[in-house]
């Protein structure tokens, strides 16, 4: 059969590997799964229209804060959905653009976490070791280039990253992932050389990881030694309060993303349990970032219980 033949025949209907669960279990990991996913969406909704509707978090903190539930809900809405649709289905097929977008969310809010912190970690060292010049500095232009650095990158970075890919032969029609990922659709060629698409990847990952923690490094260096220098406890307080939900969902990220790849590098593993460790990146964040930055962001906690009274006067 000729690779024209193949390309026809598989280019658009594709199988995907999907989870080895016994009957009995299906639809309670797909409720566990659903009920997971539903708490996500709440959470980061809930972040996100306070952001919006209350005039208390109308502040350059905040604004830069809404990439952050924006992207988690990319990201677990990109990947959960899929997976959930395949095991109450056992249908295990997926259509090749929709693989293809799929694995363009997917990346895009492996970017989109990195450089959203980079730009809220730009804030806080504003914030803290400027704070004369604080408002002069973020004004509403200054806070447009910050965002829209942050997701304009990611987003021609990935883009490049895609169009490397389209351009790949493709023979096969197995996707060893539980979702589809750009290592995956590479995987889908007809044995050519893909080592440009490996090393820009490779690059690409660096050079991300490069922005995010040389700038991340630098703001907590300088706000760490402004908390040395000025012994008043309420800056120091100050400091913490704001950074370090932004220090745990930065670890927690690369922590996940690094055992996830240590994962892959270990043939003992079993299958689920390897499969489960890839869905981690897009699951852990989302889930838990909209409770850190309940808890330690004191504004928006505020935010939130002012609302809940207001509704429960309203009802009465």
């Amino acid at each position: 059969m000729s690779v024209q033949t193949l390309n026809q025949t598989f280019s658009y209907h594709l199988q995907i590997a999907s989870f080895d669960i016994s009957t009995p279990m299906t639809y309670p990991v797909f409720i566990m799964g659903l009920l997971l996913y539903l708490f996500s969406v709440f959470c980061n909704l809930t972040i996100l229209l306070l952001i919006i509707t209350q005039r208390t978090l109308h502040k350059p903190m905040f604004y830069i804060l809404f990439s952050l539930p924006l992207n988690d809900l990319v990201g677990i809405s990109s990947m959960l959905p899929r997976v959930l649709s395949d095991i109450v289905t056992q249908t295990h097929s997926v259509y090749y653009p929709t693989c293809v977008f799929q694995a363009f969310l997917c990346h895009l809010y492996g970017g989109g976490v990195l450089f959203v912190l980079a730009a809220m970690s730009i804030d806080r060292y504003f914030a803290i070791c400027k704070p004369l010049q604080y408002p002069s500095i973020m004004t509403p232009f200054t806070l447009c280039v910050i965002i829209s650095a942050a997701w304009g990158l990611d987003m021609a970075m990935i883009l490049t990253l895609f169009a490397l890919q389209s351009r790949v032969k493709r023979c096969k029609a197995y996707i060893l992932n539980i979702y589809c990922d750009n290592p995956s659709l590479l995987r889908l060629s007809c044995g050519e050389d893909v080592t440009a698409n490996n090393i820009y990847g490779l690059a690409m990952t660096a050079v991300m990881q490069i922005i995010s923690v040389g700038i991340q490094l630098f703001s907590y260096i300088n706000i760490l030694v402004i908390c040395m220098i000025n012994r008043q406890s309420d800056t120091k307080s100050k400091a913490l309060n704001t950074c370090v939900a932004q220090l745990v969902t930065f670890l927690l990220f690369e922590c996940t993303s690094t055992f996830v790849i240590l994962s892959y590098r270990f043939q003992n593993i079993p299958p689920n349990t390897q499969k489960l460790c890839g869905m981690m990146i897009y699951l852990l964040l989302p889930i838990i970032n909209p409770i850190i930055y309940g808890m330690k962001t004191k504004d928006i906690r505020k935010a939130f219980f002012m609302v809940v009274r207001k509704k429960k006067i309203a009802f009465k």
